[in-house]
């Protein structure tokens, strides 16, 4: 059994230090992609504070489709370059909104959802899929989240 959790009072980057070092021990000897994923977005849901929804989205004969998440019911598929999400996909790169009511294209799975970091996992240069954080405050997500679900989303990139 695991036992992670964030220590109170942590800053973002001792937050991000320690979830990535859970994240590794609960996926550097697990071969499952689809395991390593739910515990991932299960550590997202503990870890973050006003996360409304944290999970993946996998790249599958090309677009992306739903995959482990914690939240409310959402989107199965999303083509790419169609929302946050696909607009990470295709571009290759982070997507961090401050108001994704005023993203063009915004996709509202959830209405309560205000600001989004959506990051891609890469292998070998190709996108395989996004880690998708939502948030009901806006301007949640700054540079430190970025950097620190960017160093998660290498950690993964030949474990999801």
């Amino acid at each position: 059994m695991f036992d992670f959790a964030p220590a109170p009072g942590a800053s973002k980057p001792d937050l991000y230090r320690d979830l990535l070092a859970a994240a590794d021990a609960v996926t550097a000897d697990e071969p499952d992609a689809v395991a390593n994923m739910a515990n991932v977005a299960a550590l997202l849901g503990e870890f973050l504070p006003d996360c409304n929804w944290t999970g993946f989205y996998r790249m599958v004969e090309g677009e992306l489709v739903l995959g482990p998440f914690v939240g409310r019911p959402a989107c199965i598929r999303i083509p790419l370059g169609v929302g946050v999400c696909g607009a990470a996909a295709k571009s290759g790169e982070t997507q961090l909104v401050e108001d994704v009511h005023a993203f063009p294209g915004h996709i509202a799975c959830d209405a309560a959802s205000r600001s989004e970091l959506v990051v891609p996992i890469k292998r070998d240069g190709e996108v395989i899929g996004v880690i998708d954080l939502d948030s009901p405050d806006l301007a949640r997500f700054d540079a430190e989240d970025r950097d620190g679900i960017e160093a998660l989303a290498r950690l993964l990139s030949d474990r999801v």
